[in-house]
């Protein structure tokens, strides 16, 4: 299986036979983890494992090069200004309600400002802010797709009061249908009870 990479693709354009040639480096995650990639054409296949490991491939009938190690000096010299262009990753956020309630837990109360500090920092015309509501399992399936509603407009209220404005919002509700711990009917989790909040 081909774990979840970082990856650079830089197509250089030859002016000579009008050819291409791919280059294919891997870098970490933005959370630090290695994925992998293969690279392969009609005659041929390498993979990348490795922080800053790459490749070359000129066509689809070349063979990938054998992957060396790049430098970091060799790699922001070479692609620095597709680094820079690159947009910044999804993060995403877990605030807890108290129970049958659409009142922040005081942990997630303390939390709002790390949300808004991202926020301040990404441009709001190409920033969505996604906030999904869930619930436990305790009480109707309805008055849980209320609540979670509910949680999930409170805490988009919260966000507008403290400046941020202009950004793509989807608020969604998914009740008791969505939860991190699967529990029985009528099961009192604090886990479950939570809105999530995914910039992207």
């Amino acid at each position: 299986m081909i774990r979840t990479a970082h990856i650079i693709i830089v197509l250089i354009f030859l002016l000579i036979g009008c050819g291409t040639k791919s280059t294919v480096v891997l870098l970490p995650n933005p959370d630090g983890t290695i994925g992998e990639v293969e690279v392969a054409s009609e005659t041929g296949s390498q993979r990348l494992t490795q922080p800053n490991q790459a490749t070359k491939v000129g066509d689809p009938k070349s063979t990938p090069s054998t992957p060396t190690i790049l430098s970091e000096k060799e790699i922001n010299k070479t692609f620095g200004k597709v680094i820079a262009i690159e947009p910044d990753p999804p993060q995403k956020y877990i605030l807890y309600f108290k129970f049958g309630s659409s009142e922040l837990t005081l942990q997630s109360q303390e939390l709002l400002p790390a949300i808004i500090e991202t926020l301040k920092n990404r441009n709001p015309s190409e920033t969505e802010l996604v906030i999904s509501g869930h619930s436990d399992t305790v009480g109707d399936k309805n008055s849980n797709i209320s609540l979670s509603l509910k949680r999930a407009k409170i805490v988009q209220d919260k966000l507008i009061a403290q400046g941020v404005k202009g950004f793509i919002v989807d608020i969604t509700s998914h009740g008791e249908g969505n939860p991190i711990i699967k529990t029985a009917d009528n099961v009192n989790e604090p886990q479950n009870r939570r809105v999530e909040v995914i910039i992207k």
